[in-house]
């Protein structure tokens, strides 16, 4: 498949010259600064506030997994010949409880993962949004990749705040993410960037957080939340949505509703981290 790309947020790729490696290694050895997770020495300006062990303790979810939403599934309970075929649904997917066509996350949240999603999006750490979301490059070759005929252009959507909240916060995570998805595909790829279409799709009104929320009520919190405002630029297109943790799919499944009746031929959503009480952070 051959990256296609849009207009409307390109944005150059940086890359850090074997030069300016040296500066920052040598910056963080004369202002030495503690790991934000564990509190080892860090050896590089450029580490975002977290060490290389911290970094490399973000591993991927390789066990079995919901074929339609992600969910990662106890291997107890699933037999490795349906893993292995892609057949195995949880008990949402069986009820066709999901407007997306498929989601996919990188990693559980718990752990350093999930620590360090809170610092992103509490912690005014924006600029970990675009480290955490070049791990989804793999699962966008894994589910986005393959929906795309040759040439073809993805919308990428990340999910959207109500406007007083982004402006509490100060910035979209979702958008963070997104921009580091589309900066990794370019640099593995050597493609031109795609772009990100931050105004396409909007909350037309503020609601409480999702967190603490049952399913039930995780439904009607979001249910008409969401409009297309560009319906020309959904009508017939694959729309990818970009978020940092899934965990009924709710908030995900009001999204794809608004972007199929507006037309969107297939919407799949990726997210850095899935949260599950089959997996619960043990530091919970």
């Amino acid at each position: 498949m051959r990256l296609a790309f849009s207009s409307d947020t390109d944005r150059p790729i940086r890359s850090s010259s074997p030069l300016g490696e040296c500066v920052d290694t040598l910056f963080a050895v004369v202002f030495p600064t503690p790991c934000s997770l564990c509190g080892g020495e860090l050896t590089s300006a450029t580490s975002l506030g977290i060490c290389r062990t911290c970094w490399a303790s973000l591993y991927p979810w390789r066990g079995a997994a919901c074929a339609h939403c992600g969910e990662p599934l106890a291997s107890e309970v699933v037999s490795s010949t349906s893993a292995e075929a892609g057949e195995v649904l949880c008990g949402s997917c069986r009820r066709g409880e999901h407007e997306f066509d498929r989601a996919a996350s990188f990693g559980l949240y718990r752990g350093n993962l999930r620590a360090v999603i809170l610092q992103l999006k509490f912690g005014q750490r924006e600029r970990l949004g675009e480290r955490l979301g070049a791990l989804l490059v793999p699962v966008w070759w894994r589910v986005v990749a393959p929906e795309l005929a040759e040439g073809e252009r993805p919308l990428i959507l990340p999910i959207p705040l109500h406007a007083s909240r982004q402006r509490e916060r100060g910035f979209n995570q979702a958008e963070r993410l997104a921009r580091g998805v589309v900066r990794e595909l370019a640099r593995t790829t050597g493609a031109r960037a795609l772009g990100i279409e931050s105004h396409c799709l909007r909350r037309t009104r503020a609601t409480a957080p999702q967190s603490g929320l049952s399913l039930a009520a995780r439904r009607e919190n979001v249910r008409g939340v969401f409009a297309v405002a560009q319906p020309g630029r959904v009508r017939d297109r694959v729309a990818v949505l970009v978020d940092d943790v899934m965990t009924t799919g709710a908030t995900l499944s009001a999204c794809a509703a608004s972007l199929k009746a507006a037309g969107a031929r297939r919407v799949l959503a990726l997210t850095v981290a899935r949260a599950t009480p089959e997996f619960p952070d043990a530091v919970l």
